[in-house]
């Protein structure tokens, strides 16, 4: 079956424009990865080109109105708060509370408290390597590995450990499919590497962890991240690490630049 995205029919004049900001003072110009596929893709900039039409009104830049303002020097916990999803906050939190009952090592508890935080802030799309991408700086090399490879594991079943191939992933994506290629030799390369065993760990409690009556708290966690989580002092976003502009996309996501 092919699902790439069809082309739209009918004039550009009824296609999608830029979305105006709630406050009808900004134009928010989505960018490549959110119009992609999309009609609105070859039309976003008609509201801004010419300049000359836009009169008092700018396009989004710096803090956005409808998200929570971030501080100065946001941590962590900042972030959990203000810009990640709540369904998938829900969901790691509950995947590392299963791992610490089930006597899983700090560090594999933090693997697992942060292995989605790609898809909870950022992007779906090989949310595993943005994810590592994003928290490597701040922990350990062992955690960052596992975030990583935990993606491509997620496909392959391990019977040694319990792991079967998730019902959730048939019911989105079909009995039929097959990873990419990528995908299959990922998994070859973690399955004989050392560390292997931290990243099946969080497919073993990412499995059952979607208990929708089920309340978690970050703050159970807040001695594990203050143990395991380097939290720059100037914020996260703000410490000139490879990777603090991923944070700054966060806080301002609809910046047109």
């Amino acid at each position: 079956m092919d699902d790439r995205p069809k082309a739209a029919s009918g004039s550009a004049e009824t296609l999608p424009m830029a979305e105006p900001d709630p406050s009808g003072e900004r134009i928010v110009v989505k960018s490549a990865l959110a119009s992609l596929g999309t009609p609105e893709h070859f039309t976003k900039y008609d509201s801004i080109v010419p300049t000359s039409q836009l009169g008092d009104r700018k396009v989004m830049m710096g803090d956005d109105p409808a998200l929570p303002k971030m501080s100065a020097a946001p941590n962590l916990f900042e972030f959990f708060e203000k810009r990640l999803h709540p369904h998938t906050v829900n969901h790691m939190l509950q995947s590392a509370h299963l791992a610490l009952t089930s006597g899983v090592d700090e560090k594999g508890v933090l693997a697992c408290l942060l292995h989605d935080i790609a898809v909870a802030g950022l992007i779906s799309g090989d949310h595993g390597y943005w994810g590592a991408q994003l928290i490597e700086p701040y922990v350990d090399e062992e955690v960052a590995w596992a975030v990583r490879y935990h993606q491509a594991l997620r496909f392959f079943p391990d019977p040694s450990v319990g792991y079967d191939y998730p019902q959730v992933y048939i019911d989105l994506f079909g009995e039929d499919y097959r990873p990419e290629p990528y995908i299959y030799a990922a998994y070859d390369y973690a399955r004989n590497h050392k560390w292997y065993g931290r990243a099946r760990m969080i497919t073993v409690n990412d499995l059952y962890s979607f208990a929708p009556n089920s309340t978690v708290k970050l703050d159970d966690f807040t001695d594990i991240i203050g143990r395991h989580f380097r939290q720059p002092k100037e914020g996260l976003g703000f410490d000139n690490s490879p990777t603090a502009h991923m944070w700054r996309t966060m806080i301002w996501p609809r910046n047109f630049l």
